[in-house]
């Protein structure tokens, strides 16, 4: 069956030609109207739309972002406040900067609806701190938005009033992490906060209730409140509902941002016919779907059990590149959907290598705070780092395999689990690889992108 075309709903007019960022453009092509519409409806009536919609978050998780709204606590008589996750730290995931250079009135729209929605009065945008260029991008739009009475107070001539700042980290992946964003925010060391007590939406930014939601995220939002949650529901699958967007690097004839209904492309529909295959004179070899922190998968390996197709249980029998790319498909064989960031390594990546440069970047990158994950993604880097540099010792491999079990569940957030798992799958679908290494004593020279 030949791939679907795109179905740009959130890309509609990424690399359009003649289309700019600035606000004269984007209301040429309706912006701010839906907002329009929706600052004259009731706020729980749009929190009902989303909830509709089953729009679940793009950040990485995939919690349906309605009930995320619902679980505010809206009787506190604090304020509630908004978080525009645009921290984008996972390593191949590079969607949310495509939207922010090149249509950022559309997350701005899609902010304030939500703040409408959940009588918000100050958001904050949280971008990446390597993104210097998104964050003068966002600054000006909102200068845009705030002259033509879009951001502010009595938007539109309305009694709602809402500001919105933007606000740059200095580049920890664990700022993607929502509590240690929010430590960030409030001028910490962005170590995350235990839950409970501190679920955001009951004790987020300064002890506030908070919402947290990634910028794809938002971007869904206005267009659930132009079409309705009951007509998104149309665009997707079941229980994935909606479109997601796939940053496809490594080795693909095609790499790029690719905009799809969730689980109507499978896998080797997106690397084979979107992405134009394998480099030539290559094969495939393995894939990470989901950004660096997500198990890779193995091509040649099949998956079987049984999955629900509207109210029956049907058995399935995947390859690699039958696989839907939706979070329940993902998850069914073991990995996750994440944040869409597609990695693809062919037949020339040696496998001791690649995982030594992701436990690299997770060592590095560790918060510090809980001692599972700061000693052990450390101690998975030195192994590998070992194995690379020709000085692999007999039990490295096992070792290696010791310590990657010992940290999930054992750290206040779920960065225990990210450092992990790209180990543990490394180790059970190449582990001959990593036991040669052990064995032999030998290795390559250690690659340039090693740190």
């Amino acid at each position: 069956m030949p791939a679907p075309d795109q179905h740009r709903l959130i890309f509609a007019h990424i690399d359009e030609p003649g289309y700019s960022h600035d606000l004269a453009c984007y209301q040429k092509h309706g912006g701010y109207a839906v907002m329009k519409r929706a600052f004259a409806r009731k706020p729980e009536e749009l929190i009902d739309e989303v909830k509709r919609s089953g729009l679940r978050g793009r950040g990485g998780a995939g919690f349906p972002c309605g009930v995320k709204w619902s679980l505010v606590d809206r009787k506190s008589g604090k304020p509630i406040y908004l978080i525009v996750n645009a921290d984008e730290s996972e390593p191949g995931t590079f969607k949310d900067r495509y939207i922010i250079h090149q249509d950022p009135h559309q997350l701005l729209e899609g902010t304030l609806i939500a703040c409408f929605a959940n009588n918000v009065k100050q958001a904050y945008i949280y971008i990446r701190g390597e993104m210097p260029l998104g964050a003068r991008i966002l600054e000006k739009a909102i200068a845009e938005a705030r002259a033509a009475n879009l951001v502010g107070p009595n938007i539109l001539g309305t009694s709602y009033s809402c500001e919105i700042y933007v606000h740059r980290g200095a580049g920890a992946y664990i700022c993607g992490e929502e509590t240690g964003l929010i430590e960030s925010l409030e001028g910490k060391r962005a170590n995350p906060r235990i839950k409970p007590p501190y679920f955001p939406a009951v004790l987020g930014l300064y002890q506030c209730p908070t919402i947290v939601n990634n910028v794809e995220t938002l971007c869904h939002v206005k267009h659930i409140a132009d079409m309705g949650g009951e007509a998104y529901t149309k665009i997707g699958t079941p229980n994935n509902t909606g479109t997601r967007i796939f940053c496809v690097s490594g080795h693909v004839q095609r790499p790029g941002y690719y905009e799809f209904e969730a689980g109507k492309i499978t896998l080797g529909q997106l690397l084979y016919e979107v992405c134009g295959g394998p480099l030539p004179g290559r094969a495939f070899k393995a894939v990470i779907p989901g950004g660096s922190s997500a198990k890779i998968l193995r091509f040649g390996e099949r998956f079987k059990g049984k999955r629900k197709v509207g109210a029956e249980l049907v058995d399935y029998d995947w390859g690699v590149e039958d696989v839907p790319m939706d979070f329940d498909s993902l998850g069914m064989i073991g990995t996750m959907g994440g944040s869409g960031g597609v990695i693809v390594m062919d037949d020339s990546v040696n496998m001791v290598e690649a995982l030594a440069n992701i436990n690299a970047f997770y060592a590095h990158e560790s918060c510090g705070q809980c001692t599972p994950c700061r000693e052990g993604s450390l101690w998975m880097k030195k192994i590998t780092t070992r194995m690379v540099h020709g000085t692999a010792r007999a039990e490295d491999a096992a070792l290696l395999k010791s310590v990657a079990d010992q940290i999930p569940g054992r750290t206040i957030c779920a960065f225990g689990e990210a450092c992990s798992w790209p180990t543990q799958s490394f180790l059970a679908k190449f582990g001959d690889e990593f036991k040669n290494y052990s064995e032999t004593k030998q290795g390559s020279p250690a690659p340039a992108t090693l740190i």
